[in-house]
C-alpha cells in the first residue's frame, strides 16, 4: 500500500486543536495558542475543548462530530489532538474519511492518539506521533516541540539518535514507521485500526504500567503473530513502570528483550520517545532507516 503525506504547512494557514479522549480546558492549551501564532498559524478550538461528560472531553458523539468536522474542513492543515488519556478507541470507528482523502491534513498527537495513527495508517495516510498541546510548555521539551514544527512545514529533519545501550541488537533496516503506545497497539489487535507491522520498523513507548502488563501485551503480539515481520524495533521511553508486592523479576526494557530475541532483526533502545519532555515526533508511515551499532543506534528518514 502506498502512504499518501499531507501537504507541509503554510504561514497563515489555519489549525484546529481537538480532544478526541480526555476533557481539557482552554485554558490549559494558552502556551500551545501562543506556540502555534508564533509558528504563523490561525488557530481553531473545537466545540470538544471545554466540554466534559466525565473524564472524557464530552460525550462519544460530541467528540467524534468535532473531530469529524476537522477532519472534514478544507481550510484546515492540520488537527492537533490536545490530551491523550482514554477515549479515542470509543469514536474511531464512526469516522469518515471520505473528505479527509481528497485533502489529507496532518492529525498529530501520541498516547491515546496511537489509535488514529494506526487507524490513519490502516488507510493509507501518514501522520504524526508527537507531543500534545497541553505539553507544549514542558520544560525540557523544547527540542521536541522544534522536532513537530519542522515536520508539520517539511523542513529538513536530521533524524533520531540513541546512545550506546547493553541490550541493542547491532544490525540496519529500513521501512516505513509504524507504532505508539504498547497498550494501545495491544488494545488494536484484530480491530479495524489495527496496522500492518510486516516489513516496518516499529516504534514502542509506555506509561504507568505493571511490568506483568508489558509482559502479557508483547506476549499477545509475539503470540498474534505481528513481531514475526518487522523490519526493526526502536524502544522508546517506558515511564513509571509498576510491580507487585511480588516482583515480576525483569525492568520493562529486559521484557522487550526477552521476546525482540526471539527474532533476528536490529533493535535499538533509549530513544527520545515517549512520555518524557524529549518526545520527538515522528512521520507515521514514513520510510526510515534504522542503524544500530555497539556505539549506539540512529534513525533517520530515507530520501523522499
Amino acid at each position: 500500500m502506498s502512504i499518501v503525506f499531507p501537504p507541509p504547512l503554510q504561514p497563515g494557514q489555519r489549525v484546529a486543536i481537538v480532544a478526541p479522549a480526555r476533557q481539557v480546558l482552554a485554558a490549559d492549551l494558552a502556551p500551545a495558542l501562543h506556540t502555534l501564532a508564533a509558528w504563523g498559524l490561525d488557530v481553531t478550538l473545537g466545540e470538544s475543548i471545554g466540554a466534559a461528560d466525565h473524564q472524557f472531553a464530552g460525550d462519544d458523539a460530541l467528540r467524534r462530530r468535532d473531530l469529524q468536522r476537522q477532519l472534514d474542513d478544507p481550510a484546515v492543515g492540520a488537527v492537533f489532538c490536545a490530551r491523550g488519556g482514554y477515549g479515542t478507541a470509543r469514536l474511531v470507528d464512526g469516522l469518515d474519511f471520505t473528505a479527509f482523502a481528497r485533502r489529507p491534513k496532518w492529525v498529530a498527537g501520541f498516547s491515546d492518539v496511537t489509535v488514529l495513527n494506526c487507524h490513519l495508517l490502516a488507510r493509507g495516510f501518514a501522520s504524526l506521533h508527537a507531543p500534545v498541546p497541553v505539553l507544549f510548555a514542558q520544560a525540557g521539551g523544547e527540542t521536541a516541540l522544534e522536532s513537530l514544527r519542522r515536520a508539520l512545514f517539511g523542513d529538513a529533519d536530521a533524524g533520531l539518535a540513541a546512545p550506546a545501550h547493553l541490550l541493542n541488537r547491532p544490525g540496519a533496516a529500513t521501512g516505513a514507521l509504524v507504532g505508539g503506545n504498547l497498550s494501545l497497539l495491544h488494545t488494536l489487535t484484530g480491530t479495524a485500526s489495527q496496522a500492518d507491522f510486516r516489513g516496518r520498523i516499529l516504534f514502542l513507548e509506555d506509561l504507568d504500567e505493571y511490568l506483568y502488563h508489558i509482559d502479557r501485551m508483547l506476549l499477545h503480539l509475539h503470540r498474534s503473530g505481528q513481531l514475526a515481520g518487522l523490519a526493526g524495533l526502536v524502544v522508546g521511553h517506558f515511564s513509571l513502570m509498576r510491580d507487585n508486592a511480588v516482583p515480576f523479576g525483569h525492568t520493562a526494557l529486559e521484557i522487550i528483550d526477552s521476546y525482540a530475541r526471539l527474532y533476528d532483526f536490529p533493535v535499538g533502545y533509549g530513544f527520545a520517545v515517549g512520555h518524557e519532555p524529549d518526545n520527538r515526533a515522528l512521520v507515521v508511515g514514513r520510510e526510515a532507516r534504522l542503524v544500530v551499532t555497539e556505539t549506539g543506534a540512529r534513525l533517520t528518514y530515507s530520501a523522499a
